[in-house]
């Protein structure tokens, strides 16, 4: 756990003497205050879910954004090379560094909207029920969309391709279910019905909580973790 522990504040770290940090936090920070206000004067819903919902799309383009270098940089630098030969599992360097993405999208995206609860309060009567399970859903998707991205960014040495791979692969699971038109009922359409992320948080941002909800999310992460330590160890081989 100590090794574990410190990837992780290495990662933390790293983001923070990077402008990568500084300029996508200023960016999702503005809209999110703009999209906080145009939905609270368009529908005066006192809850957080209106806007929760309205940026689950922006992960499509954030989460690759902070997962592209993770591993890629370390593969194009040779520093993972440092990292393989160390006495840290392959497992230990995965989970750190996506735990160090994980914590800078807490401080980035969740902090903020502290905020926003607290003059829902001043205003009016917020529903601290459906806001709990709309931050729960938005802790999730995160997840899912940042372990996504590190398995990208364990394919290749450069950053863009990891973006881009990442991007569309994240955009692919949002839309699967559209695909089920064109393949038709059956098992596939089942399948592909069943791996569209929109279908899974939906119910978080209506206030209730699902198992199978959750049981999707971990199961989401845990595999593109599991797929990019098996990327990573298969450079011990080469």
């Amino acid at each position: 756990m100590k090794n574990l522990w410190t990837i992780t504040q290495r990662e933390v770290k790293a983001y923070f003497v990077s402008p990568i940090a500084y300029v996508v936090s200023a960016a999702v920070l503005v809209m999110m205050s703009v999209l906080f206000v145009a939905i609270l004067l368009q529908t005066r819903d006192s809850s957080l879910r209106p806007l929760f919902s309205n940026m689950f799309f922006l992960f499509v383009i954030f989460a690759p954004a902070l997962t592209m270098k993770q591993l890629a940089e370390e593969q194009r630098m040779g520093t993972i090379e440092l990292l393989l030969t160390s006495p840290v599992h392959d497992w230990q360097v995965v989970l750190g560094k996506f735990l160090g993405s994980f914590i800078l999208f807490v401080v980035m995206w969740l902090v903020p909207t502290l905020f926003y609860v607290l003059i829902l309060q001043v205003f009016g009567s917020p529903d601290y029920g459906s806001i709990l399970s709309a931050y729960l859903g938005f802790l999730l998707i995160g997840a899912a969309c940042l372990a996504l991205g590190m398995f990208a960014s364990s394919l290749t040495q450069n950053q863009a391709i990891a973006f881009i791979v990442g991007a569309v692969g994240l955009l692919l699971m949002w839309i699967a279910d559209v695909a089920v038109a064109i393949v038709g009922p059956g098992a596939v359409s089942d399948a592909l019905t069943y791996l569209a992320l929109p279908r899974h948080f939906n119910d978080f941002f209506q206030g209730m909580i699902d198992t199978t909800n959750l049981v999707y999310a971990l199961s989401v992460v845990v595999i593109f973790l599991f797929l990019a330590t098996q990327v990573l160890q298969s450079r011990r081989w080469r």
